[in-house]
């Protein structure tokens, strides 16, 4: 009996949980309905939003995840709570979009309203807790987030969501999306290795001169304290001398304005971290064990790269981690100086005032971020484990 009360008492997290899920269902409307892409929309509430047998189905899976997320303290039944809630409402409001919209009005808009992103946000952060709670190894939180990525990619491919607004402006954009994924990719994940390149060894040396390493981190903490858009716009004035002037940086396709002083500036903003977690997780390798090392006849560079590197690898791909996923989100702004990316199509629906334009690059955004943040904190945790063995 006290086993059971303990598994049903109240939890805070999933009360907070059940009040969002609590708002969406009564007060906030589930999809907005425009006669176009760019007039103002008029908000439809869940009941008026689907057919009666999806508003059933949305309404019971979201009060049997609110109860569980409140009551049930089990992470195993939590999850599959939040799974059932997804599965509920994001097939829901394609369906929601055909419901809508007038039968063969091309010019109708529906998208996703209030109501639905708090149910998702309140299914996402459910499915969230019950991981932490389950604390799964880095091999299962990997196949989550393939599970979790053909889970969208099959959604996407059925055409469920091929009514929403956000879907029409990918159809008419279709290439020149991936045009841009491929520069958005190019910007934040080149930066960000050229940063290892070149912050790496800056830090091994950093770790070993301390008069360096204080000017350096300096130096580093007053570029990183610089806006993103003055920086871009500080690199303008001499890339394009640059280009003027030096035929092959031309040849290059290195320009006063595009992508590259966007890429520059992100490889700039990417140094701190990759330099000062390198001079960290060097400087937290025991003494004792470089010692040992040391008295076994290693020289300097062989203690540097067999045990000074290895046991500090998992401090240097946090710094890693953290660039990676600034730069994945900075590159956006890139799109203000012609630099391309996902970023064109947020200041283009800003522009234009349509949302799901903007939607259309933000989510890929966000969704790149949250993968490279959960694939990096899994090759962290195998490098800890690889630390440990070694110690």
């Amino acid at each position: 009996m006290a086993s059971l009360r303990a598994s049903l008492s109240l939890d805070r997290v999933g009360a907070v949980i059940a009040v969002l899920i609590g708002v969406a269902l009564t007060a906030a409307p589930f999809v907005t309905y425009r006669a176009n892409r760019i007039v103002a929309g008029e908000g439809r509430m869940l009941a008026d939003a689907l057919p009666p047998a999806g508003v059933a189905a949305v309404v019971l899976a979201a009060i049997a995840a609110a109860a569980c997320a409140a009551l049930i303290r089990r992470p195993a039944i939590r999850l599959a709570a939040a799974a059932l809630g997804l599965c509920a409402v994001f097939p829901a409001v394609g369906v929601s979009a055909g419901f809508v919209a007038p039968a063969g009005n091309g010019f109708a808009r529906v998208s996703p309203a209030l109501g639905f992103w708090l149910l998702a946000l309140a299914f996402a952060l459910l499915a969230a807790d019950a991981l932490m709670r389950l604390r799964l190894g880095p091999w299962v939180r990997l196949a989550a987030l393939a599970a979790a990525g053909a889970a969208i990619a099959l959604l996407l491919l059925s055409g469920a969501w091929a009514d929403l607004s956000l879907m029409k402006e990918y159809a008419g954009r279709a290439e020149s999306f991936w045009r841009e994924a491929r520069q958005h990719l190019w910007l934040a994940l080149g930066s960000t290795g050229v940063a290892c390149l070149v912050g790496l060894p800056l830090g091994m040396l950093g770790h070993r001169i301390r008069r360096l390493r204080t000017a350096l981190l300096q130096v580093l903490n007053i570029v990183q304290t610089i806006p993103s858009i003055a920086l871009f716009g500080i690199l303008i004035a001499p890339l394009g001398y640059l280009a003027a002037h030096v035929p092959l940086a031309a040849a290059l396709g290195i320009r006063g304005i595009g992508a590259a002083p966007a890429f520059v500036a992100l490889f700039l903003y990417s140094l701190l971290p990759v330099v000062a977690n390198t001079i960290t997780g060097l400087g937290q390798v025991p003494a004792a064990v470089t010692d040992a090392a040391r008295g076994m006849g290693m020289s300097a560079r062989q203690r540097l790269v067999e045990v000074e590197l290895p046991l500090a690898l998992p401090v240097i791909l946090a710094g890693i981690r953290i660039a990676l996923v600034q730069n994945l989100g900075m590159a956006t702004i890139a799109a203000l100086i012609g630099g391309g990316g996902f970023g064109t199509f947020v200041f283009q629906g800003i522009g234009q005032t349509a949302i799901d334009l903007v939607l259309l690059g933000a989510i890929p955004t966000v969704a790149l971020s949250f993968a490279a943040a959960i694939l990096l904190d899994a090759l962290i945790d195998l490098t800890q484990r690889g630390a440990h063995d070694r110690d």
